[in-house]
């Protein structure tokens, strides 16, 4: 009976006087070669009437110990009828496609395939939340593998920086990830929908906002009194007329403007809420848009910034007017103007969804925001000029009294 190898014979092979490889048997097919190189765990078998050899590792690395117990695995395998190194092959294949199918793959393939149409600003907002918190928590992981709790546990990282809301767009960014990945097939659900309910739930932002009409007039009166940047001016100016959001507004561009058809059409890739939105255009509005002709017709934005006509104004420029104008910011926000005008259009007795639909909140339901869109043109037309006009009044000190209109 062949004798089994020591640890002491182990460490003590050499090569053969000449260089040449020398080989210990431990039985079984086991044996460890030994070469100028190093010691190299062995095992020679036969399969499908060949002759084979599968490596199990280098000493010391691996032990006296571990090379049987791998030795045993092949050949527990090799009585099933299974080829121990097409195991091994089909065992590296799989790891391989479990790196290509990670997490963080997944997320740099969807971002790539569907960021193309978004504002740079949205972009860079989007990969913050894959790069920054989610990668380093799940990045590595198989899109497979992943569960709700380690999606959660990346949630409360941001929670715990403060940021509640954040955290829910976090979690909004995985789930998009995760659907992108049960659509091509590399995962079977989206480990983020079953997070509903369990993070903190977002407190409803509320802009600080002026809604009293003598103090609306008092606003527009220093508006209008604005001794900075003439583009400042005009912009902020005309964002009382528009309902849009201060970001919008800052993007505009001239090839989004028809002056014959008194209207802005936005971009989908622009909004919130993804999908085009029309503004009609007042009369105000109009001259404010064509006092600018002459100023940055040539250019890309019509309110660009003020060291590049190739960039918008900065994302501060309106705030740090009404700053300058002397509104902190607990009394009024750019942000504001669309609390005001929403305020003051109910109070009008303007149907609540015309106001709605000019606000571009977002809906669930797809069908029925286009339909709203739609619907309410010709009203939300009417209720802008009004409004325009309605401002106006406010800003001259006329003590106008808001007439209440039949929503019927």
């Amino acid at each position: 009976m062949q004798r089994k190898l020591s640890d002491r014979q182990i460490k003590a092979a050499k090569t053969k006087p000449d260089g040449k490889v020398s080989k210990l048997s431990d039985g079984g097919g086991l044996f460890l070669q030994v070469s100028t190189t190093g010691k190299y765990w062995r095992y020679n078998y036969r399969f499908d009437k060949k002759q084979k050899t599968l490596s199990l590792g280098v000493y010391p690395e691996i032990g006296l110990s571990l090379a049987r117990d791998r030795h045993n695995e092949a050949r527990e395998l090799l009585a099933r009828g299974v080829d121990p190194s097409q195991e091994r092959q089909a065992e590296k294949q799989a790891e391989k496609a479990k790196h290509q199918d990670s997490f963080e793959n997944i997320a740099s393939e969807w971002f790539a395939k569907f960021s193309e149409g978004w504002t740079a600003n949205h972009r860079a907002k989007v990969w913050k939340y894959l790069e920054r918190d989610l990668f380093p928590v799940i990045g590595e992981k198989p899109i497979s593998e992943i569960e709700p709790p380690e999606v959660l546990a990346a949630c409360n990282i941001v929670v715990e920086r403060g940021s509640i809301y954040l955290a829910h767009e976090v979690k909004q960014a995985a789930g998009r990830v995760f659907r992108y990945g049960v659509a091509t097939g590399k995962c079977k659900r989206d480990a983020a929908a079953d997070l509903r309910g369990a993070l903190p739930p977002i407190r409803e932002k509320h802009y600080p906002t002026i809604t009293k009409p003598l103090e609306v007039g008092a606003l527009l009166r220093a508006l209008a009194e604005y001794q900075g940047d003439y583009t400042t001016k005009q912009a902020i100016n005309l964002l009382p007329y528009l309902m849009c959001r201060p970001g919008e507004l800052r993007h505009m561009e001239w090839t989004e403007i028809d002056i014959d058809l008194a209207v802005w059409i936005i971009p989908a890739g622009k909004m919130k809420s993804r999908r085009e939105h029309k503004v009609p255009l007042s009369k105000q509005a109009i001259s404010i848009l064509e006092s600018m002709v002459e100023h940055t017709r040539d250019a890309k934005y019509v309110f660009h910034g003020l060291r590049s006509k190739d960039r918008p104004l900065s994302e501060n420029t309106f705030n740090a007017a009404l700053r300058r104008l002397g509104f902190s910011r607990d009394q009024m926000v750019s942000h504001g103007f669309r609390g005001m005008a929403s305020s003051l259009l109910n109070e009008q007795g303007w149907n609540p969804d015309a106001i709605e639909a000019q606000l571009a909140h977002q809906q669930g339901d797809k069908v029925r925001a286009a339909y709203n869109r739609a619907q309410y043109w010709d009203e939300r037309v009417k209720m802008m000029q009004s409004y325009a006009d309605y401002l106006d009044s406010l800003r001259s000190g006329a003590d106008v009294i808001p007439i209440k209109r039949n929503q019927a």
